[in-house]
């Protein structure tokens, strides 16, 4: 019997010698990928569209082969300069990721062709940008987040087979859902003869007009965009390098909903089919509405909901201590096979 526990065991230790360790070390992390010119991980990626060919931006930090993170920001038209925070938290846990400018947005080509801003071309988008920094099912982790949820979950629902796991970072599965969320509930939050200015400039479609950004800023964008005051200087920057036109065109001009391109796109009823582990994140003072964020974790076949108490839309930058460790937390465990609902 004693032989027979000694040979387990050794069995055992065998294994654990042999299984690699889900954290790099410091040298290993930060090792030089790539022969030639460094870049500091900025790869230029070609892309094939209907109208042609165009080159997108990205930019790669650390190195763990288990565990590679793409980055989907906002918008449509946004910037990666709003994933900035996770250069102060994700390098220290040994996670690999790619912070990624979609095509039109900042660094990546924008091209003036308005066929190309759709949901279902930016799906195949990512699949390229995918392949070209060799993500596959046993490494790639794909995080969305406001616009970038949105295209994050029409991915998962195509190409779920090429991922490990998926973050929904505040949104919801319904623009629909939303608009009603937006019309029930945040704006009856604002002082009605504010409230009243708002929808008049909206009624005019006057956009424009310095008045409305004034009124947004301190009765909207303060209370369920970014809590924080002043907000941290990579918004203040962000903002400016948005693409207004495909922002326009895809999401609508009013903040009260979405009435763009997008303004009927609704995937709730699909939530079932994604079966890879999902994390849904949102804030309890979100744009977006944390009760349908919660119940979209129960929808997907493995989810897990995380609400961050003090946060808003950008979650991870006012409410870090709750957002940070929820979605480190979540990769881990999917990464070591602990993943639970």
């Amino acid at each position: 019997m004693n032989k027979l526990l000694l040979s387990a065991f050794a069995v055992s230790l065998f294994f654990i010698s042999c299984k690699q360790p889900a954290t790099p070390s410091l040298q290993e992390y930060h090792a030089i990928k790539d022969s030639g010119v460094q870049t500091g991980g900025v790869k230029m990626i070609a892309v094939e569209t209907p109208v042609g060919k165009f080159n997108v931006w990205t930019k790669r930090f650390g190195s763990n082969p288990k565990i590679k993170v793409l980055l989907l920001h906002g918008g449509p038209g946004g910037t990666h300069e709003f994933f900035e925070s996770f250069e102060s938290f994700l390098p220290q846990e040994g996670i690999e990721f790619y912070e990624y400018d979609q095509l039109g947005s900042y660094f990546s080509d924008k091209p003036k062709d308005s066929s190309l801003w759709t949901a279902p071309r930016f799906v195949e988008e990512v699949e390229q940008v995918r392949k070209a920094l060799g993500l596959n099912k046993d490494n790639f982790y794909l995080l969305g987040h406001s616009w970038g949820g949105i295209l994050a979950m029409e991915y998962a629902l195509k190409y779920q087979d090429n991922l490990k796991g998926l973050i929904i970072s505040n949104m919801m599965s319904s623009c629909p859902a939303y608009g009603k969320y937006a019309a029930d509930v945040l704006s009856k939050q604002i002082d009605p003869i504010v409230l009243d200015t708002i929808r008049s400039i909206e009624a005019r479609g006057d956009f424009a007009n310095p008045k409305y950004m004034q009124l947004l800023l301190p009765n909207f964008y303060n209370q369920h965009l970014c809590r924080l005051q002043p907000w941290p200087e990579a918004l203040q920057r962000a903002f400016p390098h948005i693409n207004n036109e495909i922002y326009t065109m895809m999401q609508g001009p009013s903040e009260f909903g979405v009435g763009g391109r997008l303004a009927k796109w609704d995937r709730s009823k699909d939530l079932p089919q994604i079966k890879i582990p999902t994390l849904t994140i949102g804030g309890q003072h979100d744009t977006m509405d944390p009760e349908h964020m919660k119940w979209m974790a129960t929808q997907v076949q493995n989810g897990r909901s995380l609400i961050c108490p003090n946060g808003s839309h950008c979650s991870m930058w006012d409410d870090q201590p709750a957002y940070f460790p929820g979605l480190i937390r979540f990769i881990k465990d999917v990464d070591n096979g602990s993943f639970k609902k």
